[in-house]
């Protein structure tokens, strides 16, 4: 449920408005724009540089509750690193964080996958992970990984195939974390998980990768980007395609030249009956993609679009 915002859920930008109001005079206008959520979301991903992920995953949650203040969220965040930093002591090494935040979070607060909806939209949306507890790995990891760097830990996502890790630099070497449950996992059981994949895959015998290159940190853009796929994929199971559409107009926002997220959108917008957007949607995918294996198929979708738009 939508809740009344003790500060503004999106911040106000000043935009200028020069106006020529005569030969020798003219006249200055200043007004107060408030942002879309879309427009919000563009101003924090607009670069790689002190990316706020936080705040971003929390931004996602806009599309479902319009009103959701995220700064409340971020606030609420800070409330519980303080809570974790009162019981430690200012010189508690790395593994001593560590094992106080695994206790706090998964133990003391209850955090955990939602295995019974797994496929809920709202394991994706952090008001609602933080309200319930439950999550799938990747919105778990967003916390965690927030809570941990606040301690001084190194802390990073992992986009392993099928489940998002976390993994933390210590001292002695690095450790790699389950994020539903805190669990520490081996080089042997993180092989036994990514087998299924690589077989899925044909990546056995000569084709194999060592395990390494599955461990690598994850940028923040592409965490978005997991925690926006699977949203898509939701929506897309559901045939929701007005929810979809949202989702993909943050998508190409984030990856402007994904020009895959560009036809998928262009295809969802058929569907609603928006053929204007679904032309130029599937136009630019066209302009850019000369040798998709879909190319045929998605111009004989665009002639037949054109048709129907008259």
């Amino acid at each position: 449920p939508a809740r009344r915002p003790k500060y503004p859920a999106k911040p106000a930008f000043l935009w200028l408005d020069a106006m020529a109001a005569a030969p020798y005079k003219a006249a200055m206008s200043l007004s107060l724009s408030v942002p879309t959520s879309l427009e919000y979301f563009a101003s924090l991903v607009q670069s790689d540089d002190h990316f706020p992920l936080l705040e971003a995953a929390a931004s996602l949650a806009q599309d479902e509750y319009p009103e959701f203040d995220v700064q409340q969220l971020l606030g609420d965040v800070d409330q519980m690193q303080a809570r974790i930093k009162r019981r430690l002591p200012a010189d508690a090494p790395a593994l001593q964080r560590l094992r106080t935040l695994n206790q706090f979070f998964f133990a003391d607060l209850g955090f955990g996958g939602n295995i019974n909806n797994y496929y809920d939209p709202e394991n994706s949306y952090l008001n609602a992970v933080l309200r319930t507890r439950r999550g799938i790995p990747i919105s778990l990891a967003v916390l965690w990984m927030e809570l941990a760097q606040g301690l001084g830990l190194h802390a990073r996502g992992i986009a392993f195939p099928g489940h998002f890790m976390v993994k933390v630099l210590l001292p002695k070497g690095q450790v790699v974390l389950d994020p539903i449950s805190g669990q520490s996992l081996s080089r042997e059981e993180l092989a036994e998980r990514l087998e299924p994949y690589k077989r899925r895959n044909g990546l056995v015998d000569d084709y194999d990768v060592p395990l390494g290159l599955y461990l690598q940190a994850a940028t923040p853009r592409d965490i978005i980007a997991r925690m926006l796929r699977n949203l898509k994929e939701v929506h897309r199971t559901q045939q929701d395609w007005q929810r979809l559409i949202a989702v993909l107009d943050r998508l190409i926002v984030l990856l402007p030249e994904a020009w895959g997220e560009r036809r998928d959108r262009g295809l969802a917008h058929a569907e609603r009956g928006n053929v204007a957007q679904a032309v130029s949607d599937l136009q630019t995918y066209l302009a850019h993609v000369e040798d998709g294996l879909d190319v045929a198929a998605i111009a004989d979708r665009l002639v037949e679009l054109r048709r129907l738009g008259g």
